[in-house]
C-alpha cells in the first residue's frame, strides 16, 4: 500500500480540492496523511484520511484573514497583492517546513503531494532529486508563471498576441519583480535562510511550475493563457469529478428550476461572503423584474441575512439556500453570477454554464479576466457591481449564443479528459516505482 503525505495551507479553496485528491487516492488503495489547519480536521477525518496539524503560528483562520494580515483592508492594488503574498506564502515557510520535516522523520512516506501554494515544501524541493521523495503539486488557482506571453499575475490584464503586447509583458514583468514585488522575493529568501536553505534562483511566481516533479493544474487548458515558458511537467487535468449525487436534502422549491424560465445562479462563495451586499443583493435587485428564476447560495450564511441585507422582502423570483449540490444544480442553470472563485468557475464550465464574474479579492480578478478572454462570460471588473451592470451582463449572456457556445466547448474539453485522480494516482505510482 503506497503512503502519501498531502500538504495544504489552511484555506478552504486550497485544502478542499487536496482533500478530494486524498480521498480519491485512498479509494485507489493508498494510505493518506493530510497536513493542514485544525479547522479542517473533521473534513480530513470524515474523508477517511489521517490528519496532521500545522503549527499554531501558521494555522490562521481563513474566515478571519484580517487577524492574520492586519490592515489589509486599507490596501489596494499591487500593495494588497504584495502584502498578502508575504503574509500567507513567504513568512509561513519556516514553520510549515518544520512540520513537514517532523512528519518525514517520524513516518515512512512514499511521496508528497503539495497544494501548489504550500511554500513550506520549498526547502525540501531545493534538495537534489535523488536525495528526497517524489514531490508533485496540485494547483487550484490560475497559472501565475511569469511569461512574455502573459501580463504579470495580479494585473488582471488580457495577454495580447502582438509584438507590442509581448513587449508590454516583458516590461511589466521586469518592473514588478524588481520593484513592487521585490519585497516578496526578499521575504522568501529570508524565510529560506531561517531554515538553512540558500536562495534557489526560482522566483516566487515560478516556484510551483519549476520546482515540483510534476504539477497537476485542476483546470481546462482552454481557460488558461498560452505560455511558451510553461514546463512540460505541468499537466492540465481538468477540475475534479463530482462526488456521488445527493439523494436527499433538496429544498422544497427545487421543482421551480424546471418551470421553463432561465435560471440564474449567484454566489459569493464561502470566504468572501461576509458582506452579501457586494454581489448577491445587487443581483437579486437587478433581476427582480426579469423573467428569470434567481437562485442564491450564501455559502453558509443564514438565509435570513439575505433579507436583512436587502432591507425588506425578497423578490418573488428569488430562491435562497445556504448550500446546494452544484453538480445537480449547475446543469439546470443558464448563467452563473459569481465573485470568481476558481473552483466554482471550473465547476460551472464543466457543466457548460456561461458566467458573469465580479471579482476583486485574492486571485478572483485573474479568474474573471480569463473568463472574458476565453469568451465564456463577462468580467464586470468590480467586486461590488451596480445592479444595472449585473442586469445588462446577464441579459447579454442570455441573448448572445457565443457565451454558451464557448462554455460548452470548454465543457467538452473537460469531458474528454481522463479522471484527474486516475492521472495523479498513476503518476505517483510511476514516480515511486522509478525511485
Amino acid at each position: 500500500m503506497p503512503t502519501y503525505l498531502l500538504c495544504s495551507p489552511p484555506i478552504f479553496g486550497h485544502v478542499s480540492p487536496l482533500i478530494d485528491v486524498g480521498r480519491g487516492l485512498r479509494e485507489r488503495g493508498a494510505s493518506v496523511t493530510v497536513l493542514t489547519g485544525r479547522k479542517y480536521e473533521d473534513l480530513v477525518v470524515k474523508s477517511g484520511l489521517t490528519f496532521a496539524p500545522l503549527p499554531a503560528e501558521v494555522d490562521y483562520d481563513d474566515d478571519d484573514l484580517d487577524a492574520w494580515l492586519p490592515g489589509r483592508d486599507k490596501l489596494r492594488g499591487l500593495a494588497a497583492v504584495r502584502y498578502g503574498m508575504i503574509g500567507m506564502f513567504a513568512r509561513v515557510i519556516p514553520a510549515q517546513w518544520r512540520a513537514v520535516e517532523s512528519l518525514l522523520a517520524s513516518q515512512a512516506f512514499d511521496a508528497i503531494v503539495g497544494e501548489a501554494s504550500f511554500t513550506g515544501l520549498a526547502p525540501y524541493l531545493a534538495r537534489a532529486r535523488k536525495g528526497r521523495l517524489p514531490v508533485v503539486g496540485v494547483s487550484a488557482v490560475p497559472v501565475i508563471l511569469a511569461s512574455v506571453d502573459a501580463a504579470p499575475f495580479g494585473t488582471a490584464l488580457q495577454p495580447g498576441a502582438s509584438g507590442l503586447a509581448r513587449a508590454r509583458n516583458r516590461a511589466l514583468n521586469a518592473f514588478l519583480l524588481r520593484g513592487p514585488f521585490r519585497p516578496v522575493e526578499r521575504a522568501v529568501t529570508e524565510a529560506l535562510s531561517e531554515v538553512g536553505v540558500s536562495p534557489t534562483g526560482v522566483s516566487f511566481f515560478d516556484f510551483a511550475y519549476r520546482s515540483f516533479d510534476l504539477l497537476f493544474q485542476l483546470s481546462a487548458e482552454g481557460m488558461e493563457y498560452p505560455r511558451r515558458e510553461l514546463p512540460s511537467t505541468v499537466r492540465f487535468v481538468g477540475p475534479l469529478r463530482p462526488a456521488r449525487p445527493h439523494a436527499s436534502g433538496l429544498p422544497d422549491w427545487w421543482g421551480d428550476l424546471d418551470a421553463g424560465r432561465p435560471v440564474v445562479l449567484v454566489s459569493q462563495g464561502t470566504i468572501d461572503n461576509v458582506d452579501l451586499g457586494r454581489l448577491i443583493v445587487p443581483t437579486l435587485r437587478a433581476l427582480a423584474n426579469e423573467d428569470v428564476l434567481v437562485v442564491a447560495t450564501t455559502g453558509g450564511r443564514p438565509i435570513a441575512d439575505v433579507a436583512a441585507a436587502m432591507g425588506g422582502a425578497l423578490p418573488s423570483n428569488a430562491r435562497i439556500a445556504e448550500f446546494l449540490p452544484y453538480d445537480e444544480l449547475l446543469p439546470l442553470c443558464h448563467v452563473f453570477v459569481t465573485n470568481g472563485g476558481f473552483g466554482g468557475v471550473q465547476r460551472a464550465l464543466a457543466a457548460g454554464v456561461p458566467l458573469v464574474v465580479a471579482g476583486s479579492t485574492e486571485e478572483k480578478p485573474e479568474v474573471a479576466a480569463r473568463v472574458q478572454w476565453a469568451g465564456c462570460g463577462i468580467d464586470l471588473r468590480s467586486g461590488s457591481p451596480r445592479p444595472d451592470r449585473v442586469r445588462d451582463a446577464v441579459r447579454r449572456v442570455l441573448r448572445e449564443p457565443s457565451y454558451r457556445a464557448a462554455s460548452e466547448n470548454l465543457r467538452d474539453e473537460i469531458r474528454a479528459l481522463p479522471d484527474p485522480i486516475d492521472v495523479i494516482s498513476d503518476a505517483l505510482g510511476g514516480l515511486v516505482a522509478r525511485r
